[in-house]
């Protein structure tokens, strides 16, 4: 069973760090079993906004876990306990995975994990980041960045962005859908083996494209278009592709691109159809093309992604069904 431990000190920010107590925490072996063994890692009883928190262990539990997650740290002006320092880097060197959530990144670009690398944090907090630790490569338009070893994402809700990422290197993006799912959450990005992420998770049902998005992964089988999207939205291509920037960080036909490359991973992991049926399933028209997208935008060839992340939660792999079109 994979071990995740949550690093716990005085001044920490209680929103990510109960975003990673929700993904990692609960039971959700009625998902997939085995899921996490949760802990919460500290010296003592921590202050964390208006909650009191009692440790399960002491930090030196970190470096027994398989994932290290520092939540966001409140106030980037002060430097971080010693003790914690040590410990993140005693658990990097224990061969752990550590993840910042949100300014958390100061506290891993304290003890040096950051160096040479790119990360990111609060969008507030990059540019504070970058001249406090120069050695850092701070990327202040990214929803997260993942080093391997070593994530960091950005402020607030990308602390979910990142969570969810985990879970689907973990699980593979079917059981990571699920728990977004669960969570009433987008499972928006998985960033496959790509590092960087820039587009922005839209608030469902609070922007003009609410209706318009599951109008098109309804029909992505189909050769839509621009023009298409635009005259379902009832506005100009160049009021959509506004709107898309201003909602998703991206253009139409980008976005468009991530949900037929989404839904290919979805079927490679829960189906037996040939790439072939995938293809078109997805609007790819042929193997070759999604192939060639495919291992561009993941990183990996279809049929290694499928060796790779086959569905956890079925005995055995049926048919794609055609998605519901509203």
């Amino acid at each position: 069973m994979p071990t995740v431990a949550l690093a716990l000190t005085d001044g920490m920010l209680h929103l990510e760090l109960s975003l990673a107590c929700e993904v990692f925490g609960a039971d959700l072996t009625h998902i997939v079993d085995p899921w996490y063994r949760f802990s919460l890692c500290g010296q003592s009883a921590v202050q964390v906004g208006r909650f009191r928190l009692e440790p399960d262990h002491g930090l030196d539990h970190l470096a027994h876990a398989d994932t290290v997650i520092v939540p966001g740290w409140a106030d980037t002006d002060q430097d971080p306990p010693e003790e914690l320092l040590d410990a993140v880097r005693a658990a990097h060197e224990a061969g752990a995975r550590v993840a910042s959530l949100c300014t958390g990144a100061f506290i891993l670009a304290a003890a040096g994990l950051l160096d040479g690398k790119r990360a990111t944090t609060h969008w507030a907090h990059t540019r504070e980041l970058a001249r406090r630790h120069p050695e850092v490569m701070v990327d202040p338009d990214v929803l997260y960045v993942d080093n391997g070893s070593v994530l960091t994402s950005a402020g607030k809700a990308a602390a979910m962005d990142l969570c969810l990422h985990l879970v689907r290197l973990d699980h593979g993006s079917s059981i990571a859908n699920t728990i977004a799912r669960r969570l009433v959450v987008p499972p928006h990005r998985d960033g496959g083996q790509a590092q960087f992420i820039a587009t922005p998770v839209p608030e469902p049902g609070n922007h003009p494209l609410a209706d318009l998005f599951p109008w098109v992964l309804g029909r992505l089988d189909e050769p839509l278009t621009v023009e298409d999207m635009a005259r379902q939205a009832r506005m100009s291509s160049r009021h959509l592709g506004r709107h898309f920037k201003q909602v998703t960080g991206t253009t139409p036909l980008q976005w468009l691109h991530t949900q037929r490359i989404r839904y290919a991973q979805e079927l490679l992991e829960t189906t037996d159809d040939t790439v072939d049926t995938i293809a078109a399933a997805t609007g790819m028209g042929t193997a070759t093309t999604l192939r060639r997208h495919f291992a561009r935008t993941v990183g990996v060839s279809p049929d290694t992604y499928r060796r790779t992340f086959r569905s956890q939660t079925t005995g055995a792999a049926g048919r794609a069904l055609p998605r519901p079109r509203p």
